[in-house]
């Protein structure tokens, strides 16, 4: 065997009858790191440095139990060919909420102004005590951030939140 020490990012999805692997990476998942590093209360060089020295299991690792939802802002057209040079506003606006963040991806500045760049534009990001919670933070942040054609999954943890009222009833 290969020794291996690094990042393993596994693509994952949920169907009915468990998880499925659908991929390896040997990075950190996009946007998936997004929704995890928020939640770490420990600083992050450390680790890296211990897993590249082969000692990642003497470390702790602290973690915010709260809850996190990510929505990804793209342009139209993305996953395929995008638009690009559309001003972008309101993340000033978004970023004051409290336990929210905002990830650049596809941006660009031009002539000072914030331009959508990619097809990935930004990850918005909310910190919450529920699911349900996070997910009423994040889409409140991503209804404050504009650009021409912006698109981006309305269903976000919405099986989760489902399945946590199905749980209570």
């Amino acid at each position: 065997g290969i020794q291996f020490r690094g990042l393993l990012y596994p693509g994952l999805m949920i169907t009915s009858e468990g998880p499925r692997v659908l991929e390896f990476n040997c990075r950190f998942g996009d946007p998936e790191t997004q929704a995890l590093l928020p939640r770490m209360k420990s600083d992050l060089l450390p680790l890296l440095e211990a897993t590249i020295d082969g000692k990642i299991d003497t470390c702790a690792i602290e973690w915010d139990m709260r809850a996190a939802v990510t929505v990804v802002l793209a342009s139209a057209g993305y996953p395929g060919k995008y638009e690009a040079g559309k001003s972008i506003s309101g993340l000033e606006n978004a970023a004051k909420l409290e336990d929210v963040q905002i990830f650049h991806a596809g941006t660009r500045r031009a002539a000072g102004e914030l331009k959508t760049a990619g097809g990935r534009v930004l990850a918005v990001t909310a910190l919450g005590l529920t699911i349900e919670d996070a997910r009423e933070r994040v889409y409140d942040a991503v209804s404050r951030i504009h650009f021409e054609n912006c698109q981006y999954r309305r269903d976000i943890a919405l099986s989760a939140v489902a399945a946590n009222i199905e749980k209570l009833s």
